[in-house]
């Protein structure tokens, strides 16, 4: 393109003119925000897109996810007509094979989720595989999935042609333009320096690839992403080569297929992955490609050649390494940059940047001009992340195990391996000790569950009733009868404080927050549409002195909440507490006896009420105490200053031998609290639903002064909720493994989808949550759940609490 010196202001600036980039700036523009800008040091594609191989596969574990690419793939079939630019898109199917036991649950998991998603995967024989791909040697083969919507495209095509759309609207685009550095002030981006000029912008999107983390480093952002090679080879034209057959993915090998020109594109994803450039990809690596390495190829070529034996006859056209970006957890970088008010990124895609970049582009332009995507893609929110990605150590060790597994089997309750034991509880090695085994939370090591003496600690990885499970019941059976103790330092904690905090947390929160010192109320956070963002729990510990507790892996997400809604006065201030408590949940039945032992306060239920906090002595040891419960039985969570839990866990440990008191872990909580019917956000709580639909409507109080998302609330009250949350178990005397995002079934129809799901030790049931349309719920047995492709008889039940529904034991 012709140099030309830069405009001297736009409303949005992207950086990066890959697929994501341009899909970004077609959507702006569509949306109507033709003021848009987009900068390419190189050419349009240049980056990574150019390179790509092209498969689009649209299902993905999260409905979200999945809904999004669905989106891509019509795009993909209508932009031609749009543009008159060929997007390369045919639907050629996809197949999906497996020689193991393990990779047919896999596959048949997937197809049970496909269904509840309302997209087709359908589970077929060798020989019904054979007919659609008779290139392939089925000799290992036991089964398959076929997946008849999805296809391949022209990665350049696509962008060029999205690049076009935007253009017809009014988007500019400047290549060969390097960025340089920006102007930023008050934590706002105030213009973007390049090489051609400077140009002021009032929004920033950091679509930049592989390059989105050296971006995000001259922003003060971190981007999370490591660039790893990624080869396939191109054969040459193979002799009657069918060019109507689907791609390809043999997992098992860690390979994939389509075909091309009459010949086959072979990739995978190896095991040991190399990673590259991780202290940022040099600019002038413009529409370049790394030697190949066939070495390292090797160990995919090999079965490949077993699996297509035409591919070993046919000759090597070339070797394409070309490095793309991947990221910590897998999963997409989406969304706004918490430490800039008017900065967004869309970068790190795993490989999956041509299937997401249609959906993508457009979740992002809803999130720039309407302040949120229209689908909750929670999964891909940059605010996932915390602190510890900023260590390029730990992204790349963490990343390489991503790689790594990208393609090997993904078993249920899996946990990474790489970059553990980073944050720690004071307790961490008290509960090893005692057998506890681990799992990690937003980089907590966390007990999953505790191995008795003389059973290893450690997870078995199966698809069916896991090692772990009678020991876990019997941690549930402990917390029912008599007591234990649950270490939940990793919850996260916010104090928010000054003379206008109480004022302030009554706007945000829909419950009244306006209570008497030593209150403690649980509510949700909502937006304009009355939809929840976040659920907390919200102790009053001094008049305008409050401590917000949350989930894990939700304090960043619900901190940026917190402080987009700050008054500009400076009357509130919020500081992150979560490493400056310790917290020991001290819950069952006994867990008041135990605690008086040891505390010389009124523990009484006179003394200290259900929902209020109090300050006790706990042995020797200052203790902020929660009478607060998530599991449906008495109990007190303890806040205690870090250098004092040891302590108060010996103390507690040592006075509980009277009651046989036992540790409990995570997984233990998972049981406990689907008995219970209590949601968790992330699953029956997200920005898709509102708390009347999950059945909180006591949480919300329309009485009381104006708070955010009243007035939505307010009609959705008037009209009634279109679905409803409910309990089902399934009709079987066999516990069952569940996950999560099951179909439930009525009259043979996909009615819902699961969101939790477990089983309940204390009422011997499967257990799981789903919402139905409200119009069609009925209670009773006529439904079913669909579960690795069995289906069981479900009864919805008339109550959400299957335990306690009347909470007495609770109230006790």
């Amino acid at each position: 393109m012709k140099r030309r010196t830069m405009q001297d202001s736009a409303r949005v600036v992207i950086i990066g003119g890959g697929i994501i980039g341009c899909s970004v700036a077609y959507h702006l523009t569509k949306m109507g925000w033709k003021d848009t800008v987009v900068i390419e040091k190189g050419e349009l594609t240049s980056g990574s897109t150019w390179h790509a191989a092209g498969l689009v596969g649209q299902f993905r574990n999260d409905r979200n996810l999945t809904r999004m690419l669905q989106y891509s793939v019509s795009l993909y079939q209508e932009l031609e007509k749009e543009t008159g630019l060929t997007t390369g898109w045919k639907q050629t199917g996809c197949l999906h094979l497996a020689k193991t036991k393990a990779r047919m649950y896999e596959l048949k998991g997937g197809a049970t989720t496909a269904r509840s998603f309302g997209m087709e995967m359908n589970m077929i024989s060798p020989r019904e595989a054979y007919e659609l791909c008779p290139i392939i040697s089925y000799d290992d083969v036991i089964g398959a999935a076929y997946m008849p919507t999805d296809g391949q495209a022209d990665p350049a095509g696509i962008t060029q042609a999205m690049a076009k759309g935007a253009r017809n609207r009014g988007a500019v685009f400047y290549e060969r333009t390097l960025v340089t550095g920006f102007k930023i002030k008050n934590k706002r981006v105030q213009a973007v320096k390049t090489d051609k000029g400077i140009i002021k912008c009032d929004i920033v999107v950091n679509c930049c690839g592989m390059w989105g983390y050296q971006i995000g480093k001259m922003l003060g952002v971190n981007v999370p992403l490591v660039p790893f090679q990624h080869q396939f080879l191109v054969s040459e034209p193979i002799l009657n080569m069918p060019t109507d057959i689907p791609t390809i993915r043999d997992k098992d090998n860690l390979i994939y297929y389509k075909e091309e020109v009459g010949g086959l594109v072979m990739g995978g994803y190896e095991r040991n992955g190399i990673p590259w450039s991780t202290d940022g990809v040099d600019n002038d690596f413009i529409s370049q490609l790394l030697e190949p390495d066939y070495d390292h190829f090797e160990s995919i070529a090999t079965p490949a050649q077993q699996r297509t034996p035409c591919l070993g006859e046919a000759g090597i056209a070339r070797l394409v390494n070309g490095p793309e970006a991947f990221t910590p957890d897998g999963d997409a970088i989406m969304g706004p940059a918490p430490e800039l008010d008017n900065c967004f990124v869309a970068a790190g895609f795993n490989a999956f940047g041509i299937a997401a970049g249609g959906g993508a582009g457009k979740m992002m332009a809803e999130w720039i001009i309407e302040g949120a995507p229209s689908l909750n893609i929670w999964p891909l929110d940059i605010r996932r992340f915390g602190s510890y990605h900023r260590s390029r150590k730990y992204c790349v060790e963490r990343t390489s195990e991503a790689y790594g597994k990208h393609y090997t089997v993904h078993w249920p309750s899996e946990e990474h391996d790489s970059a553990r034991g980073i944050r720690r509880s004071p307790l961490y090695q008290t509960l090893k000790d005692k057998g506890a085994v681990f799992g990690a939370k937003y980089g907590w090591e966390r007990a999953n569950w505790f191995a008795p003496e003389g059973v290893e600690p450690k997870d078995e990885l199966n698809f069916e009733i896991p090692n772990w499970f009678k020991y876990v019941a019997a941690e549930h059976k402990a917390a029912r009868e008599s007591v234990v103790l649950i270490d939940q330092t990793p919850f996260s904690k916010i104090e928010v404080e000054g003379p206008g905090a109480l004022k302030y947390l009554n706007y945000l929160a829909a419950n009244d927050i306006n209570k008497p010192i030593g209150s403690v109320t649980y509510t949700q956070l909502c937006n304009e549409k009355g939809n929840v963002e976040s659920d907390i729990t919200i102790a009053r510990t001094e008049d305008q002195k409050f401590l917000i507790v949350t989930g894990t892996a939700f304090g960043l997400h619900d901190i940026e909440w917190i402080k987009k809604h700050l008054p500009k006065d400076n009357s509130v201030y919020l500081r992150d507490a979560s490493s400056s408590y310790a917290v020991i949940n001290v819950i069952g039945p006994n867990s008041r006896k135990l605690l008086e032992k040891i505390s010389p306060d009124d523990i009484s239920d006179d003394g200290f009420k259900f929902s209020t906090c109090k300050t006790l002595t706990v042995e020797y040891a200052p203790v902020l105490a929660l009478r607060v419960t998530y599991v449906g039985e008495l109990g007190y969570e303890l806040y205690i200053p870090t250098e004092y839990a040891c302590h108060v866990y010996e103390s507690l440990w040592d006075a509980g031998q009277e009651f046989s008191v036992q540790n409990a872990g995570y997984r233990a909580i998972d049981s406990l609290h689907l008995e219970k019917g209590y949601c968790y956000w992330g699953s029956e709580l997200s920005p898709e639903y509102n708390p009347y639909e999950a059945g909180l409507g006591f949480c919300v109080k329309l009485e009381k002064d104006s708070f955010i998302g009243k007035e939505a609330l307010s009609k959705i009250k008037a009209k009634k909720t279109k679905s409803a949350l409910h309990t089902f178990t399934l009709i079987t005397d066999e516990p069952v493994r569940m996950r999560g995002s099951e179909p439930i079934l009525y009259k043979g129809e996909v009615l819902g989808v699961t969101t939790s799901a477990g089983y309940g030790h204390t009422v011997g049931k499967n257990i799981c949550y789903g919402y139905l349309p409200a119009d069609q719920a009925g209670f009773g047995d006529e439904y079913e759940i669909e579960v690795y492709k069995k289906t069981y008889k479900a009864r919805l039940e008339k109550n959400r609490a299957l335990y306690d529904p009347a909470r007495e034991r609770i109230l006790m």
